[in-house]
């Protein structure tokens, strides 16, 4: 049984050597992220090019990510380095402090803006909600506060205001110049940071495309303020990513697991690939093995049907990035054998905009009451397998492109396998023929199996599909058109 939810692997040190590289593939990455909040562009170029190289030389496609860093809403550094916050204690985020000048008393801002978007009553989370601090005063460039919650804060470690609110952009100027170093990358995603609105998705999106960039958009969703407008940003997105980390933080962890099963929900209903990330595997990052806990999450968002599970500094830093590529492969195929019927709207009453939507759907409705082995898209773009994998299915859709970016691209899609296919003949029998074979020689059907094709009269043509076929493997058996 192939594996249908996608695993993406963050870059980093851990990841630079070529048997590392070659590791990975063979236990299954499908897309490879690049961080773009560390490192230069120069190593990012190196990563990206050195994965491509490694995949074809394995006859893999594998899809490149590049994550923007977005508004750095942090604190400054400490003279010593880190310091010791006891419960109670008064303590200064002063945005006019030198960036190396922190004490026991006071550190630096690198978001000098904090000062405006904050007041009395306000709580501050320090280091994803490690250290909590309770906003007594806002003036001048100072943030006067008193530790809710003490421990230990080390350099450059992340603000959130609980219930979110803050002003910050979602694009920054770095943004911009790493846009444009994502576009000369070629990389199939790039994702945007803190949005707050559809806006930040269309402006990140105008930006790539103006550097000549033609990848899909990921709409991070990690602020309080995005989930007041969740479809309004699903529907400017191509992907949601549901960032963990910095959303638990503004709403609560207790209101987390409920947040991503909606977002789950709501992506696959808008037609939207979902990815669930963040501390899927962390202890992993030191041990061979996972937490019973760890499993269950990971299994949890496959059920609840997420298209894409990630890791980040599991694979980045850790020290076994193999093995926990291994396991959270493991543990994917073992919640898809359950075939728990997800709980998706089966959108009856919407009337489809286009042919090739509805040709889709109608493609994994007859697949899934016949007893199909397989669907051939053929595809231009991308859409159709899409729209397909929006379906719940054990039912392998290959896409079937002559175009590089677009079987990139489908690396993301639940339960979508690219496939290499240059169409060189109008003649719909000759490419039927060739669609069967491609897909008997990768062991996918064979004599008796029966296969959709879905493919458009006129070859090549974006938006164009417009025909169901079923053939039985060996014979001819009826036409839909």
């Amino acid at each position: 049984m192939q594996r249908r939810t996608k695993i993406v692997a963050t870059l980093g040190p851990s990841t630079d050597d070529s048997k590392v590289l070659d590791d990975m593939i063979q236990a299954g990455v499908d897309v490879v992220r690049v961080n773009f909040s560390h490192g230069t562009h120069e190593e990012h170029f190196r990563r990206a090019e050195q994965v491509r190289n490694r995949a074809r030389a394995h006859g893999r496609q594998v899809g490149v990510f590049a994550d923007l860093q977005g508004p750095k809403i942090r604190i400054e550094k400490f003279k010593e380095g880190k310091i010791r916050l006891q419960e109670g204690a008064r303590f200064v985020l002063d945005a006019a402090l030198a960036e190396d000048g922190g004490t026991n008393e006071r550190v630096g801002l690198s978001y000098k803006a904090l000062v405006d978007d904050v007041g009395r009553g306000d709580t501050l989370l320090l280091d994803d909600g490690a250290v909590v601090l309770w906003v007594e005063e806002a003036k001048g460039s100072e943030i006067d506060t008193r530790v809710v919650v003490g421990g230990e804060l080390s350099n450059n470690k992340g603000i959130n205001r609980q219930g979110g609110g803050l002003s910050a952009q979602a694009i920054t100027d770095k943004d911009r110049a790493d846009i444009k170093a994502a576009a000369e990358m070629q990389a199939d995603y790039v994702a945007v940071s803190f949005p707050r609105s559809a806006a930040d998705i269309h402006e990140a999106r105008s930006l790539l495309r103006q550097a000549g960039g033609h990848g899909g958009i990921v709409a991070k969703i990690e602020r309080a303020e995005a989930m007041e407008s969740l479809e309004e940003i699903m529907e400017a997105t191509d992907v949601v990513m549901i960032a963990r980390g910095d959303l638990g933080v503004e709403i609560g962890d207790a209101e987390l697991p409920a947040v991503q099963k909606r977002i789950i929900q709501i992506a696959r209903t808008m037609d939207r690939v979902v990815i669930t990330a963040t501390q899927m595997m962390q202890s992993m990052i030191e041990n061979p093995i996972p937490t019973r806990a760890e499993v269950f999450d990971v299994a949890n968002a496959v059920i609840d049907g997420t298209d894409a599970v990630m890791l980040s500094a599991e694979t980045a830093t850790g020290k076994h990035v193999a093995k926990v590529i291994e396991a959270m492969d493991r543990i994917c195929r073992g919640a898809e054998r359950q075939r728990i019927d997800m709980a998706v709207e089966r959108r009856s009453a919407v009337h489809f905009k286009r042919v090739d939507e509805a040709i889709a759907k109608a493609a994994m409705y007859t697949a899934n009451h016949t007893g199909v082995k397989a669907i051939a898209a053929l595809t231009e773009s991308g859409a159709t397998p899409l729209w397909m994998s929006r379906i719940s299915s054990g039912i392998p859709i290959y896409a079937l492109t002559r175009h590089v970016e677009t079987r990139r691209k489908v690396t993301l899609y639940r339960g979508v396998y690219p496939v290499s296919f240059d169409v060189t003949t109008t003649d719909h029998r000759q490419v039927n023929r060739e669609a069967i074979d491609e897909l008997m020689r990768r062991g996918a059907v064979r004599d008796g199996d029966l296969v959709i094709i879905t493919k458009g009269d006129l070859m090549g043509v974006h938006g164009g599909t417009n025909a169901m076929k079923m053939i039985r493997v060996g014979e001819h058996l009826f036409n839909v058109e």
